[in-house]
């Protein structure tokens, strides 16, 4: 009987947990700004699509930093371009402070910008460097282990958009009836208002930055094996042989597709569920849900992959992922919310399912192959704004037309709809390929 391959060496252990660490300090990241496009959307008194611009410039900053990380890792090392990371990361976190006290959306959104920038470094290093962390043959399992405490930091970050921001922001307040009171007040009254929620949400990204700079000094201390490398950077080479890989150019197309669809559903829930007289805060619980159902198909994922090939669970979950979305449309009240949760189980493959069939057989060329993968978040960034446009149609309200019978906020779910389809295209393929 052949034994299977190990997970991950013995010796790689170590810093097998270390850069996992990382998957968690980012799913923070992420999570904890989703619920923010609703909030400054009623602080600053913004229209769905300027609130969208929360996840522009948050995505945005992995499409500008993604190249320029791969070639310092490439010339310098993995720890090098983590603690560059951690810094980036940290210095935007804190610049909310400022922002908040010049009451700025410019401000809070170049703060954004910069802080992902970090996160693009984090992301651009860890994922290859997991992937490189053991055999072949577990390359993609290893990765959705890793993978699977990104949620676990996505939950802490939507604790603490709860607890200790939409909970305390007077401008949710409402009066006996539901009704939001801030949009009645007059401007004196909101200002004051303005002041004091600006400095809730200002304040947990202010805790954050001084964290990462903590865990920054941690990593800066600790010694850990290094794929460091010298010599000249062959981006033209590289580039050519990248091109004419037919999964590594099809999977990043894919990668886009999936990510904006994933950011679409994770940031909307709050707005589809205000329509069913759910308030923000309180639609946080359905975030928890889908957090939860998201981390447990990642633990199932890793199990059946043992079993199933990357390739046909793929084409499984995207026929999943969009019967649920289909349901999220037309499905009428909580029927549709909890499709909308549900399909945060069909996403729970995708992302390192794709990064790892895009990269597989990629060799050296992994390190360029996997920064253009995370320029592929840029759907995060694009979709949700297009999303954004859509619930703008018949005014700045959720469900003030509808659209083939249903809200405005249902039937702008037809676009993460349309993305797991391209997701379904792909791994049919692939699978096409492969068999």
């Amino acid at each position: 009987m052949t034994q299977k391959p190990a997970l991950v060496p013995k010796e790689l252990i170590l810093p097998f947990i270390l850069i996992t660490s990382l998957f968690a300090l980012w799913g923070f990241a992420n999570d904890i700004t989703n619920p923010m496009v609703a909030a400054f959307k009623r602080v600053l008194e913004l229209n769905n699509t300027q609130a969208s611009w929360v996840q522009m410039a948050f995505y945005g900053g992995y499409f500008t930093m993604a190249l320029p990380a791969a070639f310092f890792i490439k010339k310098y090392s993995y720890k090098t371009g983590i603690l560059l990371g951690l810094g980036l990361y940290g210095v935007g976190a804190l610049l909310f402070y400022p922002a908040a006290a010049w009451e700025s959306y410019g401000f809070f959104l170049a703060s954004l910008y910069i802080l992902t920038f970090g996160l693009a470094f984090l992301e651009t290093t860890a994922n290859p460097y997991i992937l490189s962390m053991g055999p072949e043959a577990t390359a993609t399992q290893r990765l959705n282990l890793a993978q699977a405490f990104n949620p676990m930091g996505a939950l802490a970050g939507l604790f603490v958009a709860k607890q200790f921001i939409l909970n305390a922001l007077q401008s949710n307040a409402t009066d006996s009836e539901g009704t939001i009171i801030f949009s009645s007040l007059d401007e004196s009254a909101k200002a004051v208002i303005r002041t004091a929620d600006l400095l809730i949400i200002r304040n947990p990204y202010v805790m954050l930055g001084l964290v990462v700079i903590a865990i920054l000094v941690v990593i800066a201390l600790v010694k850990m094996p290094e794929n460091k490398e010298t010599g000249k950077v062959e981006f033209r080479a590289t580039m050519g042989r990248l091109l004419k890989n037919r999964n590594f150019v099809e999977g990043t197309f894919a990668q886009m597709f999936y990510v904006g669809a994933q950011i679409m559903v994770w940031t909307y829930i709050y707005q589809y569920a205000e329509v069913l007289g759910i308030s923000n805060a309180d639609a946080v619980n359905y975030g928890y849900a889908a957090l939860v159902i998201f981390l447990v198909g990642r633990w199932i994922c890793t199990f059946l992959l043992r079993y199933i090939s990357p390739t046909k669970l793929l084409s499984i979950f995207s026929v999943l992922a969009i019967l649920f979305t289909a349901g999220a449309i037309f499905l009428p009240g909580m029927l549709g919310l909890y499709s909308l949760v549900a399909i945060s189980f069909a996403m729970s493959l995708m992302f390192p399912t794709i990064y790892g069939i895009a990269l597989d057989g990629l060799g050296e060329d992994s390190k360029f192959a996997a920064a253009y993968l995370v320029m592929a978040i840029v759907g995060g960034a694009i979709m949700p704004t297009l999303q954004g446009m859509i619930m703008d149609i018949g005014g700045i309200a959720y469900d003030d037309t509808l659209i083939l019978g249903v809200p405005e906020v249902n039937f702008s779910f037809i676009l993460p709809l349309m993305c797991f389809v391209m997701v379904l295209l792909f791994s049919l393929r692939v699978k096409k390929v492969d068999s």
